[in-house]
């Protein structure tokens, strides 16, 4: 049943794509595309919702790789703030700082349950491939083999004095921060390269630990639901490896240097004050901790940009509504897109928010990048 609506979703997929595609070749107008202004468990969440005193006072103000050096002049050139004055885009739209977050926030509780199975629609699958990377790129895995081996090592030298010390013990060794990964799709990738749920046969509390934290109460809802069904209930209420927590990327929800590792995937540009949100990413790391961020970016291949607009403005919104019923809301992501940040720009950024090594790595051709960057020690 899942597979036949898969393969009439398909089908619908490439008939849309068939006919604009097509008809705008037809018309000889490829190069001037218009841009058209664009529930499972019930399983309640807990949710954990704090300003950060810190966080708080601050203002507004094919894999082809290809990383950016920071010494180049424009990059060393002073860049914007984010927001400034009263009004920020959402979309094409200019909006009120003060009405984009609840905005974000309609959009997202709109497409939660479908939000998956459009990302698998609307990249074909390169989703999965471009969070693999993610992944890769994190270094969790061999990270979290040496922590194993660590806390084995522990446990033997000292009996079982150290499990009884570890269960009273919230410090986690490698503690892993994604935030706006409300579903899980990103978080999840951790807990298997972790063998997070292994270790939750054993007693006591993980010690690597991953921490979804998004502003959208129905994507958290929708992201436990689905980690209690793939994984179990252990691992969330016994070895406590995987929370999901509610919160603003602006000024997140807990302590200064708490976190090994922060990830966002294709949520920053969804952020009112992106400059605010690296401030606080930087804020909530340990020192010596890392910053990744997997986001839609910028095509700078002139053919490959003009297909891939083709695609973003008449298939995707056609896509939402035929598989989310919702057209509105994924116009609105397309056009987030294209108002988002050029690669230089966002290292810039990162930059002027302290950290440091920062660079970007293009994946297919520049539709999406991981910017990257370290707090110093």
């Amino acid at each position: 049943m899942v597979a036949s609506a898969r393969s009439r979703f398909i089908s619908a997929a490439t008939n849309i794509f068939n006919r604009t595609f097509v008809s705008k070749r037809a018309k000889g107008c490829l190069s001037q595309v218009s841009l058209a202004s664009c529930k499972s468990s019930t399983t309640p969440i807990t949710c954990v919702y704090r300003h950060s005193s810190t966080a708080a006072t601050q203002q507004y103000g094919d894999i082809t790789t290809a990383t950016s050096s920071t010494s180049t002049t424009q990059q060393q050139e002073s860049i914007n703030s984010y927001v400034s004055g009263s009004t920020t885009h959402f979309g094409y739209e200019n909006v009120s700082i003060n009405d984009k977050e609840g905005r974000v926030k309609q959009v997202f509780e709109n497409v939660a349950d479908s939000y998956d199975v459009m990302n698998d629609f609307m990249s074909a699958g390169l989703h999965r491939y471009w969070k693999d990377e993610l992944l890769k790129m994190t270094g969790v895995e061999p990270m979290s083999k040496a922590v194993r081996r660590r806390a084995s090592l522990s446990y033997a030298n000292n009996n079982n004095s150290s499990s009884t010390t570890k269960q009273d013990d919230n410090t986690s060794l490698l503690s892993i921060l994604d935030v706006a990964g409300g579903t899980g799709d990103v978080a999840f990738r951790f807990i298997d390269a972790a063998n997070c749920q292994e270790r939750a046969k054993s007693s006591g509390v993980d010690e690597i630990s991953v921490t979804v934290c998004d502003i959208n109460t129905e994507m958290l809802r929708v992201g436990e639901s689905r980690a209690r069904t793939k994984y179990g209930n252990a691992l969330i209420d016994e070895s406590k490896s995987l929370s999901f927590i509610e919160g603003n990327a602006q000024y997140l929800p807990f302590e200064d240097e708490s976190f090994d590792i922060y990830t966002i995937a294709f949520g920053l540009r969804n952020v009112t004050d992106v400059d605010m949100a690296l401030r606080d990413a930087y804020r909530v790391l340990k020192p010596g901790g890392r910053f990744l961020c997997l986001e839609f970016s910028h095509v700078e291949n002139i053919p490959l940009k003009q297909l891939y607009d083709v695609y973003s403005f008449h298939v995707i919104p056609k896509l939402g509504e035929v598989v989310a019923n919702d057209r509105d809301s994924y116009q609105y992501l397309v056009e987030s897109i294209r108002k988002f940040c050029t690669q230089d720009e966002l290292v810039k950024r990162l930059e002027n928010a302290g950290f440091e090594g920062c660079k970007h790595t293009n994946m297919t051709g520049g539709i999406v990048a991981v910017h990257e960057g370290w707090k110093p020690l």
